[in-house]
């Protein structure tokens, strides 16, 4: 259930003609030639370009070259002197190139349309590419932002509807740039879950507190991991020691509670 966690999305790419592997046209050409076309300089066009005048000439001289034929006549004169004019060839490169760019803009607007259905994967392939400690991992939205004196209560909400509830400076809540509808995530250790009966009315401090039912156990040496499911979706890891496992009679499919305090939760926002 990513839906809600899609952002806006769209498609950009340069067109670039070449010509066994040279280009031939690309922005930068055919802004050269468009420009010397209306000021009739390289000089001019390289300004206008935002480059060197040796850049320009190069990119020119290989142009002239990969057509087979002049796209710029030049005049007599000193280096940046004398006058140059596109050539018939010139002109119908920039024409041709226009429309071209034109169709590609068309074709990228078409394909931009259908790519809603890979959200979902790129969403999660950056979920698993980020590399953390942190054995629970909260990927979902920024849904309210509580300022206090030094520090900032933030409760961001899952694509399942999981609130995750942190506190944090509001230096970081700055630096991280957080705001209403901000993709983020929240990273809880296992080793800051705490374990409770479920069903019983216990009262902690902790802001964040679920109920589920135990889908696995993983004993250790020393301590056992217990993955609790809230849902079909989300999984919470806590690390216990094996004594307290075995005091607590824990199975798997068994109901329990689990708590993390807000102080617990380190949010992490997407590079």
């Amino acid at each position: 259930m990513m839906d809600n966690l899609n952002p806006t999305f769209g498609l950009e790419a340069d067109l670039k003609l070449s010509v066994k592997g040279q280009v031939l046209g690309g922005k930068l050409q055919v802004l050269l030639l468009s420009e010397i076309d209306k000021c009739g300089s390289i000089t001019h066009a390289a300004k206008a370009a935002g480059v060197s005048y040796k850049t320009a000439w190069d990119a020119i001289e290989t142009m002239n070259h990969l057509a087979g034929t002049p796209l710029v006549a030049r005049a007599a004169g000193g280096k940046g002197g004398g006058g140059s004019q596109l050539t018939a060839r010139g002109a119908q490169l920039v024409e041709n190139f226009r429309q071209i760019e034109a169709a590609h803009q068309r074709y990228l607007t078409e394909i931009a349309g259908q790519t809603g259905g890979l959200l979902d994967d790129m969403l999660l392939l950056r979920r698993l590419s980020m590399k953390t400690s942190a054995r629970n991992q909260f990927l979902g939205k920024v849904i309210k932002i509580t300022p206090g004196v030094v520090s900032a209560e933030v409760v961001l909400r899952t694509g399942d509807g999981v609130e995750v509830v942190a506190v944090i400076t509001h230096d970081s809540c700055q630096r991280l740039g957080l705001t209403p509808d901000a993709e983020a995530f929240a990273l809880v250790k296992s080793s800051a879950v705490m374990l409770l009966p479920a069903g019983e009315n216990i009262k902690t401090s902790a802001r964040n507190h679920y109920s589920g039912r135990i889908s696995r156990l993983l004993p250790g040496a020393v301590n056992t991991e217990v993955l609790v499911a809230l849902n079909d979706i989300t999984t919470i890891a806590a690390t216990i020691t094996n004594v307290s496992a075995e005091q607590m009679a824990l199975r798997e499919g068994v109901p329990l509670g689990v708590a993390f305090n807000e102080s617990s939760v380190i949010i992490a926002v997407p590079a």
